[in-house]
Formats: structure tokens, C-alpha cells, sequence
């Protein structure tokens, strides 16, 4: 029998946490008679967005359940606690209790904290993940976050995104000279260095910007998350691949002292159930993306792949880019160097292990 019958729709917190306790054994009726803790999370992306945003509503269902109603994680849409943009660093001045975001909104304290996030010219998921819990990358990162006071937990996945919109063909790096482009993350620093203008604004602000002539181009995620944000209304150019964000991890932030205030069950709970929605995001990301593609042809879109040595010029300027923030960023350095030296040990298993 179902316990619980959470109400779907991401329309409302509320709808999402409304529980039925009908037939509710002993245990889980002396859960229901403590009030129970609830921590408000803010979401830097529209809870209805398809697998990134759904995902903050499939977590709040599963610790729900999980936990017998003791604990309750309650997703807000951007702006609603916070802007969309401010959601990790609102967790660490204590504005809010969590939120539902990737590290590399908080690169603007340190630029370290993209390595969490998303690489140019990274690893697949696999090795990512790999890295992360088996290779010291998480480590690092709880390290990292600790100082800002916030307990970061691995919460989402997602695979290759696209690279991004266009308003015309780009045919050479030459093409790419005064655009303005939403751009995420470390693969910014590259397009800056081609002469693109960039910046770094949460999805619900894109399309406008894009109508009213104050970006030309923009990437965000994947063809199915992108699809319902508009963007082949006015752009009809979508590159690929996105060597930018070849994988990309997605957190749960709690601020710490609220963190060390929870049972061990609670979180244990919220591990579990973070590990459980990165492999829902894993197998949906993969399965969604061919019918969007298609669609979004159907429409006019061009999808286009980037020529060779466009690509190489792109790797080229990463790899300078490290060296110039490894110099700069004593943090830079130390993940870049943990993370340089697991990929180099991998090298040896995926050569002779993967199809190439």
C-alpha cells in the first residue's frame, strides 16, 4: 500500500508536501506528532523545467517518503526566497536554508569552485563521478564549502549539453569577435578570449534578453531543457558538442549549522535520496534528447557540429586559461592538480577499456 500520496505539479511547495496518513503504522504515527523539520530550499532553476528543475520536486517527494513526513525539503522558484543567481551564496550568509543549484554560482567568490561544477573538455559522467567520491574531488569541495559555511551533497547529473545558440553560422573564431552570449561556468573565460562578450544570468532571464537585442547568442543545457525556454523562436544556429560541460553536477547546498542540526537518519536520508536522483537525471538526460533534437528541426533549426579546428583553438585557450588561473588561485591549483592526476591514472582504463 502507498503511505503517502504527495499531489503532483510543480505549481506549489505546498502541493508537493500534502500527505495522506491514512493507515499509517505506530512508528510513522509517532513521527507525525513531532512537528517536523523543514528546510526551505531555493532553486536556482523554474521547478517545471524538464529533468533539472523536475528534479528539485522528485527529491522533496522522496525524502518526504523516506522519512515518514519527519522531513521535508521545500523547493521555491527563483526569486521567490532569493534571486535565481544569489541561491548558494544566500545559503552561506544565512538567508536561506538550501538551495537547489551547481557550484559554479558561488565562482565568484572562488574560481575553484567551477572544478565542482563542470570542466571544459572534461570527463564523461562516469569518470567525473569517479573522480568526485574516489578521487578526492568531493573531499575538496566539502572543504571548499565548509569555509563559506555551507554542506554541499552531489544531487544531479546530467550528460553533454549543447554548446549554444546562434543568431548566424560561425564558421571561423573571427565569427565569433563582439557577440554577446550567455555563457556558464569556466567555458566563459574561453569564449572571452575570442572576443565574445559574456554573462552569467539564470535561464528564466534569457529569452527576454535575446528579444529585446541585448545578447545575440546564449547556451544553457540540454536540447530538451533548452526547448522549453524558446530560445529556436530567435536563434536558429544550435552547436554541438558542448565541450564546455561534457558532464555537470548539480548540488543540494544546506547551510552548515542547519546541517549539523539534523539526526543522523535525516541525513542519511537526504544522501540517499540525492544519490537516487542523479541516477534518475543520468538515465532521463540520455533518454530525452533525440525527440527534442527532431522537434526542434521540424522548426527551422540548424544543428550543426563544430569544425575540428575550431575546437582545437577552444582547447588550446582552456589550457592557457589553467595555467593563468592555477597561477593566480592557490585553491585553483590544488583541485586542478587532484583532478589533472586522477584523469591521468584513468587514462590507462579508458584507453583500453572504451571504444575510442
Amino acid at each position: 500500500m502507498r503511505l503517502f500520496s504527495p499531489m503532483f505539479g510543480f505549481a506549489s511547495a505546498a502541493a508537493l508536501l500534502t500527505f495522506s496518513v491514512v493507515g499509517l503504522g505506530p512508528q510513522a504515527a509517532v513521527a507525525q506528532e513531532a512537528a517536523p523539520v523543514e528546510i526551505n530550499v531555493a532553486s536556482t532553476f523554474p521547478t517545471a523545467m524538464p529533468i533539472l528543475g523536475e528534479a528539485a520536486g522528485g527529491l522533496s517527494e522522496r525524502v518526504a517518503q523516506m522519512s515518514g513526513g519527519s522531513l521535508l525539503l521545500t523547493p521555491h522558484e527563483p526569486g521567490v526566497l532569493v534571486p535565481g543567481s544569489e541561491t548558494v551564496a544566500a545559503v552561506s550568509e544565512g538567508r536561506v536554508d538550501g538551495a537547489w543549484a551547481g557550484a559554479g554560482w558561488l565562482a565568484g567568490r572562488d574560481s575553484a569552485f567551477n572544478m565542482f561544477s563542470s570542466v571544459p573538455f572534461g570527463p564523461d559522467m562516469g569518470e567525473y563521478l569517479a573522480w568526485m567520491y574516489y578521487g578526492g574531488g568531493l573531499d575538496l569541495a566539502r572543504e571548499m564549502f565548509a569555509k563559506e559555511g555551507v554542506y554541499n551533497i552531489p544531487c544531479g547529473m546530467i550528460p553533454p549539453e549543447a554548446s549554444g545558440w546562434f543568431n548566424r553560422d560561425i564558421s571561423s573564431v573571427e565569427d565569433l569577435e563582439g557577440l554577446r552570449m550567455r555563457f556558464f561556468g569556466l567555458g566563459a573565460q574561453v569564449m572571452q578570449d575570442f572576443g565574445v562578450i559574456t554573462e552569467q544570468i539564470p535561464p528564466g532571464e534569457i529569452l527576454a534578453k535575446i528579444q529585446s537585442g541585448e545578447l545575440d547568442a546564449t547556451e544553457f543545457s540540454l536540447p530538451a531543457m533548452d526547448q522549453p525556454l524558446n530560445f529556436q523562436s530567435e536563434l536558429k544556429y544550435y552547436y554541438f558538442p558542448g565541450w564546455h560541460q561534457q558532464s555537470t553536477l548539480f548540488d543540494l547546498y544546506i547551510s552548515l549549522p542547519v546541517w549539523e542540526r539534523l539526526s543522523s537518519a535525516h541525513q542519511s536520508i537526504i544522501e540517499t535520496a540525492c544519490g537516487d536522483v542523479i541516477r534518475d537525471m543520468i538515465a532521463e538526460g540520455e533518454a530525452r534528447q533525440w525527440a527534442a533534437m527532431q522537434e526542434m528541426q521540424a522548426e527551422g533549426v540548424q544543428l550543426r557540429r563544430w569544425p575540428a579546428d575550431i575546437l582545437v583553438a577552444f582547447e588550446d585557450s582552456w589550457l592557457k586559461i589553467v595555467e593563468e588561473e592555477s597561477a593566480a588561485n592557490a585553491n585553483f591549483a590544488r583541485v586542478w592538480d587532484s583532478y589533472a592526476t586522477f584523469r591521468e591514472n584513468y587514462a590507462i582504463w579508458k584507453h583500453f577499456s572504451f571504444l575510442q
